[in-house]
């Protein structure tokens, strides 16, 4: 009966250090450096990097979504009807995506669709 409950004991343990060890990691809402989200270590565009990658994004021709509600940082983008692109890697590694939603560029964390920085 000991062993057993030093089992199930250990087991949850085990179990329980993966969760803590995510809720240590450092999650910042607000804006650094403009209206840029920090969420954990990855930031979005670079302010030097800025100019250019809106150059790329006329470029590319990537279409404007229309949405009722403001866009802004933090902000939930709808579940249909948005296309998102990946960001290339000659404007930082990253691992959100972009759109243009309201004529606004923006970066988006793709699973939740939260807006982490509207690109000025």
């Amino acid at each position: 009966m000991r062993n057993r409950l030093i089992a199930i004991a250990a087991i949850t343990g085990a179990m329980a250090v993966p969760i803590a060890a995510q809720a240590q990691t450092s999650i910042t809402t607000g804006t650094a450096g403009g209206n840029t989200v920090v969420i954990g270590e990855h930031e979005g565009i670079a302010a030097d990097v800025r100019p250019a990658f809106r150059e790329y994004i006329v470029r590319e021709r990537v279409p404007n979504y229309t949405i009722s509600e403001r866009v802004t940082v933090g902000a939930v983008l709808p579940e249909t009807g948005v296309t998102y692109y990946d960001v290339p890697q000659s404007f930082g590694v990253t691992p959100y995506r972009y759109t243009v939603v309201n004529g606004q560029t923006i970066l988006v964390e793709p699973r939740s669709r939260r807006i982490v920085q509207v690109v000025d």
